[in-house]
């Protein structure tokens, strides 16, 4: 995984919240965890294209009948965050699982790409 995109041409004067996310690594493969509280399953889109990930989601706040809100702190009720992939990433593997608020992203490496242990033969 490399730089952190957030803005794309199109959405440029579009507001949104950038969610903070976790990125951990392991021989097999990294997970990405998103903090994306309010989001539904529903309301999230997940698109690979190329060596780019693009998570999107909208939010609706879900308010009692007849209130309107007068104040509110978050203005943006969209999500947004865009990385780079490695090209040692499986792109056609990737397991999501909302839950929660939390977004985990399971990617695996290619094949060849993850250390192998080579056994050695008595001589």
């Amino acid at each position: 995984m490399t730089k952190d995109q957030t803005t794309a041409p199109a959405e440029k004067d579009t507001p949104y919240i950038v969610p903070p996310v976790d990125v951990l690594e392991d021989a097999a493969g990294i997970t990405v965890l998103a903090d994306l509280p309010g989001l539904k399953k529903e309301a999230l889109d997940l698109k690979v294209e190329g060596n780019s990930l693009t998570l999107t989601g909208s939010i609706t706040p879900e308010l009692p009948e007849g209130l309107d809100p007068i104040y509110a702190e978050v203005r943006a009720a969209r999500y947004r965050r865009a990385f780079t992939l490695s090209r040692e990433l499986d792109t056609a593997r990737i397991d999501a699982v909302l839950k929660n608020g939390v977004l985990r992203l399971r990617i695996p490496k290619l094949e060849h790409a993850q250390p192998r242990r080579i056994e050695v033969k008595p001589g």
